[in-house]
C-alpha cells in the first residue's frame, strides 16, 4: 500500500506545487516554510517568489491511490483521504492558472479518493473553481483554517458560500477562543450585522443554509510554538457536539497545561515563581499570558509526543461520516 501521511486526519499527503506566502498570524511559525528555507534558502515562499511544480513521478501518486481504493476499502472499511497542498495552497493568486487546471483534471480523474483542500485564501475559492464544480464534486472536502475569531471571521463565510460536498476548518494552530456562532454572514446597518450559526447552519434569523461539516483543533509545536489553553479546545468540541459537527483534537504541540490554578493550585504564589523560574507559560483564557484573569493555567513546554493528543482522557478521532 502508498505511504502514510504523519498527519493523523488524512492518509496521503500530495503536494502538485510549493511555495506560499504568510497571511495571519497563524502563519508566524509555519512548517511549510521552515521546510523551504532549509532546502532551498526560501526560495519559493513571500509574494513574488516562485512557486515550484513537482514532478511528473509526484503527479502520478494519486493515480496509483486511486487503483488501490478497493483494496484500502476492503482493509479500512472507508475511502482513502487526501490531503492536497500541505507545503501550498490551491487557491494562491501566485500559481500559475494552468497548474491548478491540471490539479483539477487529476482531482477529477482520481474520483475514488477523497481530496481534501485547505486554504488560507477562501476568499478565492469562487474565481477559482473548476466550470463543472456544480454544487460541488462529491470527492472533495473545501477547508478554510481559522486559528482565531478574526480569521474565523475573515474566512469562514467565503467557505460556506462554496458550494462543497463537505466543509471543514482546522484550527490549528488554535490562538485564541472561537466562537461559531458569532461569525459574520452579512451587515445591515451600522449598528446589526445577522452571524452564521457556521456549524448549525441557521442563521440570526433563522433561515437555514449551509454548516461547517467538520473541524479540526490543534496546538503550535515547533521551536517558536505558542501554547494553546485548554478551554479553547474544549470550548469547539463543546459547540461541535451541541450542532451535530464532526471533531478531531490533533494535537497539543509543544505544551501541556500541567496546572489549573482554579482547579489544583492551593498555593498559586510559590507555584507562580516556579514557573517563571522554569520557563513556564502562564495564560488565561482571553489569551493574556498574566497571572490575574479568568482560567489561567501554567503550561509547561514538552515534546509533542509527551504532550499527546487527548482532550480530557479522551482520543476524539471524528471526521465526517464516522471515525477514523
Amino acid at each position: 500500500m502508498a505511504e502514510q501521511s504523519k498527519i493523523e486526519w488524512t492518509d496521503h499527503t500530495f503536494n502538485p506545487w510549493e511555495g506560499c506566502q504568510k497571511v495571519a498570524p497563524e502563519c508566524d511559525n509555519c512548517y511549510a516554510e521552515a521546510r523551504d528555507v532549509r532546502f532551498t534558502g526560501g526560495a519559493h515562499w513571500g509574494p513574488k517568489a516562485p512557486r515550484r511544480r513537482t514532478s511528473a513521478q509526484n503527479w502520478n501518486k494519486p493515480r496509483r491511490w486511486n487503483a488501490q481504493a478497493q483494496a484500502f476499502h476492503a482493509a479500512h472499511g472507508r475511502r482513502q483521504r487526501v490531503f492536497c497542498a500541505s507545503l501550498a495552497d490551491v487557491f494562491d493568486n501566485a500559481v500559475d492558472a494552468s497548474w491548478r487546471d491540471d490539479l483539477w483534471a487529476l482531482i477529477r480523474e482520481c474520483d475514488q479518493l477523497d481530496w481534501l483542500l485547505l486554504t488560507k485564501r477562501p476568499q478565492n475559492i469562487a474565481k477559482m473553481l473548476p466550470p463543472d464544480w456544480g454544487n460541488g464534486w462529491p470527492h472533495v472536502w473545501l477547508g478554510t483554517s481559522a486559528g482565531t475569531q478574526k480569521s474565523a471571521d475573515q474566512n469562514i463565510p467565503h467557505l460556506l458560500k462554496a458550494p462543497a460536498a463537505v466543509r471543514f476548518v482546522s484550527a490549528e494552530p488554535l490562538l485564541g477562543s472561537i466562537d461559531f456562532a458569532a461569525v459574520p454572514k452579512e451587515k445591515i446597518s451600522k449598528n446589526i450585522t445577522i452571524c452564521f450559526g457556521a456549524l448549525t447552519g441557521v442563521d440570526g434569523l433563522g433561515h437555514s443554509g449551509p454548516r461547517i461539516d467538520w473541524v479540526i483543533c490543534g496546538g503550535e509545536s515547533g521551536p517558536n510554538a505558542r501554547p494553546m489553553h485548554p478551554d479553547w479546545a474544549r470550548s469547539l468540541r463543546n459547540q461541535c457536539r451541541a450542532a451535530g459537527a464532526a471533531f478531531f483534537f490533533k494535537q497539543w504541540g509543544s505544551w501541556a497545561a500541567e496546572i489549573d490554578r482554579d482547579e489544583d493550585d492551593p498555593d498559586w504564589r510559590a507555584n507562580y515563581s516556579k514557573a517563571k523560574r522554569d520557563g513556564w507559560a502562564i495564560l488565561n483564557v482571553e489569551g493574556g499570558t498574566g497571572f490575574h484573569g479568568d482560567r489561567v493555567h501554567l503550561m509547561k513546554r514538552v515534546t509533542k509526543s509527551a504532550a499527546g493528543r487527548s482532550l480530557d482522557g479522551q482520543l476524539l478521532n471524528e471526521v465526517p461520516y464516522g471515525c477514523l
